[in-house]
């Protein structure tokens, strides 16, 4: 597989105008952060100026030499010694209540457009809009989502972490060469996780649960035929999980899906997109599997997974 489509933006080292949006879904613009007012700041060790931690907290301690004592309310938030001002922390709804309305919600908006980003690199990464060798700064790419580098440069930050890109300091994020052979490689690892997990499940799952499995299997030859590798690939990959998740364990379909991610990106140096009619053989290779393994023919089952994973004998 390669690449054909637009290269994307540029990094510190280019200066092309940036490139149009990559692949995958619309990303939102940048959200404002919502303001809050800041809490009083709590006491030393937790406890109110002047006042005392018995007794009732409500009522005020001796006033120093020179005016009335300053009362610091409770906000909700613990100190720095974990207890709140004028006593502990209220337990049970009321506090959670609180908290949930004082809180910002920043964070959880933020991972939200992150996780959008990482989808749309993962998705150039498969079409070749990200193409091997190329330089990326978090900005110039922030640019061409309409978000802050912030998230972007995050997402960048997992996809080194899954080997896909490399950090190049003050520069941005290089995409990883890739040869024919650790494609390889990754496919013959595939092979030695999967291909005895089918023959097991083969072997102990009923026919009509694999039959629930026809509508994935058809969607990965609805997403062939549209003739996007972005598309395939993400319908690959649902197929393959619904078929592991079978097994119940949930680490085995973690690392086996990390593999397919990976067996996924195009090679260097390969510059035409994977073509639609291997595509159309690869997902039909997913329906002649499943129909194999609703009539429990385990020696189809191994000759077919292995064939799909290219190490057949």
């Amino acid at each position: 597989m390669g690449a054909t489509a637009g290269r994307g933006a540029r990094g510190a080292s280019g200066s092309p105008a940036p490139a149009p949006p990559l692949a995958g879904a619309p990303l939102p613009g940048g959200f404002p952060v919502p303001g809050a007012p800041a809490p009083s700041a709590p006491a030393l060790y937790g406890r109110a100026p002047h006042g005392s931690d018995l007794g009732d907290p409500d009522a005020p301690g001796p006033a120093p030499a020179g005016g009335p004592a300053e009362r610091v309310p409770f906000t909700g938030e613990p100190t720095r010694h974990g207890r709140a001002p004028h006593g502990p922390a209220p337990e049970g709804p009321a506090a959670g209540e609180r908290i949930g309305r004082t809180r910002p919600r920043t964070p959880l908006r933020r991972s939200s457009v992150r996780e959008q980003v990482l989808d749309a690199l993962r998705a150039a990464l498969v079409t070749g809009e990200l193409r091997p060798g190329e330089i990326h700064s978090a900005p110039a790419l922030g640019e061409c989502f309409g978000v802050s580098a912030t998230p972007v440069r995050e997402a960048m930050q997992q996809l080194a972490l899954e080997g896909a890109v490399e950090v190049v300091p003050n520069r941005g994020f290089r995409v990883v060469r890739r040869g024919a052979r650790e494609l390889a490689e990754l496919a013959e690892v595939r092979a030695l996780i999967e291909v005895p997990v089918l023959l097991r499940l083969a072997r102990t799952v009923p026919a009509e649960r694999w039959a629930r499995l026809r509508p994935l299997a058809e969607a990965t030859v609805r997403a062939a035929a549209s003739g996007c590798p972005a598309a395939y690939a993400e319908s690959d990959r649902d197929f393959h999980r619904a078929v592991l998740a079978l097994t119940g364990n949930d680490e085995l379909v973690r690392i086996a899906a990390d593999l397919h991610r990976r067996a996924q990106w195009p090679p260097a140096g390969d510059p035409v997109v994977r073509a639609r009619a291997d595509l159309m053989a690869d997902a039909h290779e997913h329906t002649a599997l499943l129909d194999a393994l609703i009539t429990g023919d385990p020696e189809a089952v191994r000759v077919l997974a292995s064939g799909h994973f290219g190490t057949a004998p």
